[in-house]
C-alpha cells in the first residue's frame, strides 16, 4: 500500500514547510524507500504562471512545461526525481475539472457540491498522482509526501483539509500520517519561547478532523525539554513526537536534524514501513557536504542584476545554481543583489546614492549574473551593467533575458546599431535582435511560451559554447521564454 505524509503548517505562511516536507522525503529515500511528493497550492489560479515573483518567489518550470511552486524545485533538487505539472495541485485545477466533468454530463441529475464532489476530485488527484514513477523508470512510488500550501484555518484552504480528514479513513491509519509545522516565536523582551500560538494552531487543525502524529516546531533557537513537555501536554501528542527544527547554518543539515530526533524510526512503526537499519551512504554524503559548506574559507561574490531583488526567493534556483557551484570549488558565495533600475543615469539624477551603491556592488563582484524578467523596468540598467562587464572583462552570465539583453548590447556598441532591440521593449526598432517565438499567443498569456525541456543541437563542432557543455552533439534544458534571438543570414 501507498504511504502518504501530510505536511500542513500553523501560524504563519513561509514558515519552511517546502524545505522539511523534502527533507523528510531525503531521509525516508536514504532508507531504500521510493519516494514522490505533491505540493497543494490553494490559490484559484490555473498554475504559477502569470505570477509576479513578488507573490509566490519564482515560477519553477518541469520537464513537461509544467509552471509551478518553487516548492518542486526543491522536491527535485533534495530527492533527485522529476516531477510533472499535475504534481502541483490548485484550486483552479480542480474547479476546472469538476466544472468540465458537469458540463460533459459526468454528474447528470446530481447538484454538484463542495462535499462530495470538489473533496473526492482532490482525493483521486492525490491517489493518481502518486502512483506516477519519478525516478526515471517505471517502477510506482512507495511513499508520497503531500505539502498543503498556506496556514490552517485559511479559508480558501478548507476543502483540502476535508478532503484529507476524509481520505485518513478511506486508505486507514496505518498508510496516512499528518506532520504539522508551527512556529515558537521568541520575544527579543523575555527571550522566552512561547507555545500558544502552536497549541492555537493544533487546536484549530483538530477541530478540522486532523490529528497531527509529528509537530515540528520552528524555532531561532533548539527547544528546551520544558516546552517540548508543555507542546506534549496540550497537543495531546508524546514528548518524542514533539521535533525541533531551529535555525541552522545551511537547509542541507534539516534532513540530519530530523533524523537525528528518530524521525525515521518514528515514520517505520507508525506506518509500518520496511525500513533498512543498516548504514545509509546517502545520508552520510549528506553530513560530508553540510560539513565541508560550514568550512570554506574561500570567498567569491557574484552580483545579480535583476528587478526582483527585494524578495531572493524571487531568483532561488538561479541562487541554488550558484551556492552549487561555488561549493563544487570550495568557496563561499556571496550574492549582490542590485536592483538594476539604480543602474540607469535617471537614478543618478533622482536617487544619487542609491545610484552610487549599485555602482559600488557592481564593481567590486567578481563575476556578475543577468536573470530572467519580464517588461521593460530595469532593463537599459541591465544592458548599461553587460557593457561595463565586457569592457572591463569581467566573468558574465545572462541567463535568458540576460542573454537577450547582452545581445542588444554588443549590437549596439560594437556593431553600431544604435537602436537595437528586443521587440518586446520596441516593436518598431530598425534591428530587431530579439523577436516573438511562434509559441507566442498575444492575446492569452498564461502558458504561451516556449516551456519544458527541449533538445539543442550544435551544428558546428568547435564552437566555445559546445566545449563548455564538455563537447556534446547536445544538451536538453528547461526553457521559459517569449522571444528568441533572431537568426541573421
Amino acid at each position: 500500500m501507498m504511504k502518504y505524509i501530510l505536511v500542513t503548517g500553523g501560524v504563519i505562511s513561509g514558515i519552511g514547510k517546502g524545505i522539511i516536507a523534502s527533507s523528510v522525503g531525503t531521509i525516508l529515500k536514504s532508507c531504500g524507500l521510493r519516494v514522490t511528493a505533491i505540493k497543494i497550492d490553494p490559490y484559484i489560479n490555473i498554475d504559477a504562471g502569470t505570477f509576479s515573483p513578488y507573490e509566490h518567489g519564482e515560477v519553477f518550470v518541469l520537464d513537461d512545461g509544467g509552471e509551478v511552486d518553487l516548492d518542486l524545485g526543491n522536491y527535485e533538487r533534495f530527492l533527485d526525481i522529476r516531477l510533472t505539472r499535475d504534481n502541483n495541485l490548485t484550486t483552479g485545477k480542480i474547479y476546472q475539472s469538476v466544472i468540465n466533468k458537469e458540463r460533459r454530463g459526468d454528474y447528470l441529475g446530481k447538484t454538484v457540491q463542495v462535499v462530495p464532489h470538489i473533496t473526492d476530485a482532490i482525493q483521486e488527484w492525490v491517489v493518481n498522482q502518486a502512483k506516477v514513477p519519478v525516478d526515471g523508470d517505471e517502477i510506482e512510488p512507495q511513499v508520497c509526501v503531500i505539502e498543503l500550501g498556506g496556514t490552517v484555518g485559511d479559508i480558501e484552504s478548507m476543502p483540502f483539509v476535508e478532503a484529507f480528514r476524509q481520505f485518513q479513513f478511506k486508505v486507514k491509519r496505518e498508510n496516512f500520517c499528518n506532520i504539522h509545522v508551527s512556529l515558537i516565536p521568541q520575544p527579543s523582551a523575555t527571550g522566552e519561547q512561547k507555545t500558544k500560538p502552536t497549541q492555537n494552531s493544533v487546536r484549530e487543525l483538530r477541530g478540522l478532523g486532523l490529528s497531527p502524529d509529528l509537530i515540528m516546531c520552528r524555532c531561532s533557537t533548539a527547544l528546551e525539554n520544558s516546552v517540548k513537555e508543555k507542546i506534549s501536554m496540550f497537543c495531546h501528542v508524546e514528548p518524542q513526537q514533539v521535533i525541533c527544527v531551529h535555525d541552522v547554518t545551511s537547509i542541507y543539515r534539516v534532513p540530519l536534524l530530523l533524523e537525528n530526533q528518530g524521525v525515521v524510526s518514528y515514520l517505520s512503526r507508525r506506518l509500518n514501513m520496511p525500513i533498512e537499519t543498516k548504514s545509509r551512504t546517502m545520508l552520510t554524503k549528506w553530513k560530508e557536504m553540510s560539513d565541508r559548506s560550514d568550512r570554506l574559507l574561500e570567498h567569491c561574490s557574484i552580483a545579480l542584476v535583476g528587478k526582483y531583488t527585494k524578495f531572493s526567493d524571487s531568483y532561488a534556483s538561479v541562487i541554488k545554481a550558484l551556492e552549487h557551484s561555488a561549493l563544487a570549488i570550495s568557496h563561499r558565495l556571496e550574492v549582490k543583489y542590485i536592483d538594476s533600475a539604480y543602474l540607469e543615469p535617471s537614478t543618478l539624477q533622482e536617487e544619487p546614492v542609491k545610484y552610487h551603491e549599485a555602482w559600488q556592488k557592481l564593481c567590486s563582484a567578481d563575476g556578475i549574473l543577468v536573470p530572467g524578467g519580464f517588461g521593460v523596468r530595469g532593463t537599459e540598467g541591465k544592458i548599461h551593467a553587460i557593457n561595463w562587464a565586457r569592457k572591463q572583462r569581467k566573468p558574465f552570465l545572462g541567463v535568458c533575458l540576460g542573454m537577450q539583453l547582452a545581445v542588444c548590447e554588443y549590437a549596439r556598441n560594437v556593431l553600431g546599431w544604435s537602436d537595437a532591440n528586443s521587440t518586446e521593449f520596441d516593436p518598431e526598432s530598425n534591428h530587431p535582435v530579439v523577436i516573438d517565438m511562434p509559441e507566442h499567443n498575444p492575446g492569452q498569456m498564461g502558458g504561451t511560451m516556449r516551456l519544458g525541456k527541449r533538445r539543442t543541437i550544435f551544428k558546428t563542432s568547435n564552437s566555445v559554447l559546445r566545449k563548455l557543455y564538455g563537447d556534446k552533439e547536445y544538451v536538453e534544458e528547461r526553457h521559459r521564454h517569449r522571444f528568441e534571438v533572431m537568426q541573421m543570414a
